[in-house]
């Protein structure tokens, strides 16, 4: 159990970008990807917003694979697959070298995108694109790989519980290298209905940009986001031996099941606190080395209520020095692909030694009185960090990251 587990590579699509370079400095700037949705008429719908990758993504994901093959995917899987295959190459990973029996592939996957406007767009390939295992399917074939390939559902942690399985791989030494992430897009008809039926999204339509606003007393729920995070989690000897860049280490993690409410957190933010607490207890990591938590912060009541009272069961007096932000208000909520998205830019931030702002924060909620970075990013040296999802259903996932040090 004495393998360390490091972060050799990341890259995210999303609204603000195709690749981690364009993310990364949208990110440092606060800039909100949320706008109209563009892929049906959404006028008949309660909310008509979402954070969506552009159009002109499909010319990008053309120089990296034919278009007969991307036309057997839907959309979120394109976004999966052309993001893995960039966050490879951009790692350095060369798998004409690799013991393809020790690289294994695991994925957040909350369904495979195959809606009712895939459908009708397009009605062929509707078996291939309904398995939910499409994505590491597809990238197993494409790169070789011979080890675990599979995707986890857990709904909005589904990619945050595949790194821990990613983590454990590693760390027990039945792998070298594991291509890890998720990829999801809620934007369609029938589930833009479906969680407005539950009060779930923000129906804030006239003012697209300014509508997820986590933390914030007028917060009315999350805007509907897409996109895909991919990391590459590698042993450190592997890494070192390739003179690998490392982003940082994955010091450990905690999965725990709330046993509450199919939609509700545990009142007062108890069980996000268990998983904080136990995901500090199994890294080695205190307290007092946290200095950044990248927040599940939904921008919905309840949410960012528990999540800020969690932080101060967990850190006492320490909570008001950390700080917390939401990749959520620019990004939306990314749903399967947000505990990678997430992770991977914890992962950034400490590399790169700043913390990008939760925008939109404008109106303070009184009850929530942490340092939530509002509106412009800092540079920080950041030590140790937690990254936190938390789903419907219970299922809760905090992953903690330290600056590697060799």
């Amino acid at each position: 159990m004495k393998n360390r587990v490091l972060i050799t590579g990341i890259n995210i699509v999303s609204s603000l970008g195709f690749n981690i370079d364009q993310n990364w400095e949208n990110l440092k700037n606060g800039v909100s990807g949320t706008d109209y949705i563009w892929t049906f008429d959404p006028a008949a719908h309660q909310t008509r917003i979402s954070a969506m990758i552009k159009p002109e993504f499909e010319d990008y994901a053309a120089a990296f694979a034919k278009k007969r093959l991307l036309s057997q995917m839907t959309r979120p899987t394109r976004f999966g697959y052309i993001c893995a295959l960039e966050a490879v190459a951009k790692s350095g990973l060369d798998f004409n070298t690799l013991d393809k029996e020790r690289v294994a592939g695991i994925f957040g996957i909350v369904n495979s995108g195959n809606s009712s406007i895939e459908i009708k767009n397009d009605p062929k390939n509707r078996i291939i694109k309904g398995m939910s295992n499409a994505l590491p399917a597809w990238l197993s074939i494409h790169f070789g790989i011979e080890g675990p390939s599979y995707s986890v559902s857990c709904a909005c942690s589904s990619s945050a519980y595949a790194a821990g399985i990613a983590f454990d791989l590693i760390k027990n030494g039945e792998a070298d290298v594991v291509i890890t992430g998720g990829a999801d897009s809620i934007v369609n008809p029938e589930e833009i209905d479906g969680f407005n039926e539950l009060f779930a999204l923000s129906t804030n339509n006239d003012n697209p940009k300014k509508a997820s606003r986590p933390f914030s007393l007028d917060r009315d729920g999350f805007v509907p986001g897409e996109g895909a995070g991919i990391l590459i989690f590698e042993s450190e000897e592997h890494a070192l031996k390739r003179g690998a860049k490392v982003y940082a280490e994955v010091a450990g993690y905690a999965l725990t099941s709330e046993s509450y409410n199919i939609m509700a957190p545990v009142k007062d933010g108890e069980g996000m606190a268990k998983t904080m607490s136990s995901a500090l207890k199994r890294s080695g990591v205190s307290e007092n080395e946290i200095t950044y938590i990248n927040a599940h912060g939904t921008s919905t009541t309840l949410n960012d209520l528990y999540e800020t009272m969690a932080i101060k069961k967990v850190f006492g007096e320490r909570a008001k020095e950390i700080c917390v932000t939401s990749s959520k208000s620019m990004l939306g909520h990314t749903i399967g692909a947000a505990g990678a998205v997430e992770l991977g830019i914890t992962a950034l931030s400490i590399s790169e030694g700043v913390i990008t702002p939760t925008i939109n924060y404008d109106n303070p909620d009184p009850e929530l009185d942490l340092n939530y970075v509002p509106n412009k990013s800092i540079k920080k040296e950041i030590n140790a960090a937690i990254s936190n999802s938390f789903a419907f259903g219970g299922h809760n996932a905090s992953i903690v990251l330290k600056k590697y040090q060799h």
